[in-house]
Order: structure tokens, then sequence, then C-alpha cells
């Protein structure tokens, strides 16, 4: 686990662009079992693919006409148990940090793995998630 001190800037990057933070089970039980509407859940990470690619390219994303509903975030290495069950909702996919979920009437519907968010540009994970909102939101 981190410090709160520590990953407090790196949740805040997320929450000031209007995400809600997801910190037990029961909270991500209560958001993503909901069948209507569409949700991103984004696992926020301490690595250097989450601040460079990931948190950046889902802040881009969002600067798009169509846009998932509600945004959510469960951050790794910090709220275990909320991460846990929110991977839950991932399967098959395996465990992943970070990764970006979307969800719609409470089927996950797009995913983005650690691998697909390493190495490349915040705009490239971006314009992936537009795609996935224009086809889903």
């Amino acid at each position: 686990m981190y410090p709160a001190e520590l990953v407090a800037p790196m949740k805040e990057d997320l929450v000031k662009e209007g995400f809600t933070e997801l910190r037990s089970p029961e909270e991500v039980d209560e958001v993503l079992s909901q069948k209507e509407g569409t949700t991103l859940v984004v696992v926020n990470s301490v690595c250097g693919c989450a601040a460079g690619a990931a948190r950046p390219g889902v802040k881009l994303s969002l600067n798009s006409e169509r846009k998932p509903a509600k945004l959510t975030t469960v951050f790794a290495g910090v709220d275990g148990p909320a991460t846990e069950r929110a991977r839950q909702y991932f399967l098959p996919y395996p465990p992943s940090s970070p990764s970006i979920g979307l969800f719609k009437d409470g089927k996950l519907v797009h995913f983005i793995e650690r691998h697909h968010i390493e190495g490349r540009p915040a705009e490239m994970i971006a314009e992936n998630l537009k795609m996935a909102y224009e086809e889903y939101c």
C-alpha cells in the first residue's frame, strides 16, 4: 500500500475532471451493477504509464461530443478491496494497472489493458476511447 500523501495528487488528477473514487467493494458493486447507462472505470496507478499515458489519455478523451455518463476510478495499491472487486467485473481480462473499462447497461464493452497503454502516447489512448464512446455512449 502506498502512503495517502504520495498518491493524493495522482488521485486528484482524475477527481478534478469529475471522476468519482470508488473506495470499497460495495461502492464498486453499487455503480457497476446498474443495468442502464454508461460508466468508465479507470484503474489508476503510481506507475509512469499511468502518469504519462493513461490519465492524460483519459482526460483528453473527454473532449468529445459523446462520453460516458459516469466517470469512476479505483486506485491499485491503495484501495485494494475496491480494485479487486472492479477487476472481477473486468473478467476475463487479467488484473492490469493501469487499465480502463467502459461499461454499458451493466456489461463490459471495451477494455484497455496496461500493455495497450505502455509506450503509447496519451493521444492514442484518447482516440481509442473516443471510438468506443462513439459506439457505446
